[in-house]
């Protein structure tokens, strides 16, 4: 997930979510359902916690229970931990503090407080909220920002060694837990993620070595072919399929290409991944004339995923230790023998 996304407008949500590395609680306590004892970075099981990121290190003096999550997917991992934010950012407006079905049954029947949207922070309704810690991983959170919210309760910045919106969603699981002052529980639940990939692998050996795409058909004849770091392709590499060198090339140090039809032949590979906004896309793809010519087209190896209805796209955009089961469960039935 990368800034990209985040200046790309809401004329285009369904690829401002898409391009995250680019390219998502109660207005009471948070809830905290871990039965563990919670337990710093350390390991010493007990706070105070102290967590690196990108503008320094912060101190936790305590458990915390009111927690705002100020990063556009932060709400997943600290879910996960088994705390309720308080506050949240808003979805580009379309799905109001990421209200997303992998997450929805851990929310309980209260929303959050929605403090802002993106990287457009209300202080006052922060401070409203009376947290006693703020998050801002999957963000673009500036320094002055991180400073004038160190005055209203202990803040974690962005991942330390990442650009923004670029740290990988294991990390941002392990930041929220150094957080949370639960560590084991983080490294647990990055497991549990990890095994449902080998068992995907070893369920589906044909995906090895098979090679991917994913694109997004954004306008008639403008299509974003996403880099191999993107973590919708990262999604499918970790099932064992394989990104060819001329999308790596083509891509180059950017989050995408962005082609014309005329570079369609980029993507003739054995299985493209197409992520649409709207029933209009598929038709749209098929009809266009070098789309037609190329081999995956012809051995019908393409696979159009939307990003709603049900949200598979917006499953792999967000990328979180939530929406990659989620992702999962609905994407293995779909690729039968690939």
């Amino acid at each position: 997930m990368s800034s990209s996304s985040l200046r790309t407008t809401r004329r285009r949500p369904r690829l401002a979510a898409a391009l995250l590395v680019l390219a998502l609680g109660l207005a009471g306590c948070g809830g905290d359902s871990d039965d563990a004892d919670p337990a710093p970075a350390t390991g010493s099981g007990a706070f105070p916690v102290r967590v690196e990121h990108k503008y320094g290190t912060t101190e936790i003096p305590r458990p915390p229970t009111r927690v705002v999550t100020l990063g556009l997917s932060d709400q997943d991992p600290v879910l996960a931990l088994g705390t309720v934010p308080v506050g949240a950012v808003d979805w580009f407006g379309e799905r109001p503090y990421g209200k997303w079905p992998w997450a929805q049954p851990l929310w309980g029947g209260t929303p959050p407080e929605v403090v802002g949207e993106r990287d457009d922070y209300n202080l006052e309704k922060v401070a409203a909220l009376k947290p006693d810690l703020i998050i801002g991983l999957y963000s673009g959170m500036t320094q002055e920002q991180y400073q004038k919210l160190s005055q209203l309760a202990p803040t974690v910045a962005q991942p330390k060694g990442y650009p923004d919106y670029a740290a990988p969603w294991q990390e941002m699981t392990r930041q929220a837990g150094r957080a949370l002052g639960k560590p084991d529980r983080a490294e647990q639940l990055i497991a549990e993620v990890d095994a449902r990939f080998a068992k995907a692998r070893q369920e589906h050996p044909e995906f090895a070595g098979k090679t991917v795409a994913v694109v997004d058909p954004y306008e008639a004849g403008k299509y974003a072919v996403f880099a191999p770091s993107d973590p919708k392709v990262v999604f499918l590499t970790q099932l064992g399929f394989t990104v060819p060198q001329q999308i790596v090339d083509a891509v180059g140090d950017e989050y995408a290409a962005e082609i014309g039809s005329e570079r369609l032949d980029l993507i003739d590979v054995d299985r493209v991944f197409f992520l649409t906004s709207d029933a209009s896309a598929e038709p749209r793809v098929r009809a266009d004339r070098v789309y037609a010519t190329l081999e995956v087209a012809k051995r019908n190896g393409a696979l159009f995923l939307p990003y709603e209805n049900p949200p598979i796209g917006a499953a792999l955009s967000f990328s979180t230790v939530l929406s990659i089961p989620y992702a999962l469960d609905q994407i293995l039935p779909l690729l039968g023998g690939a």
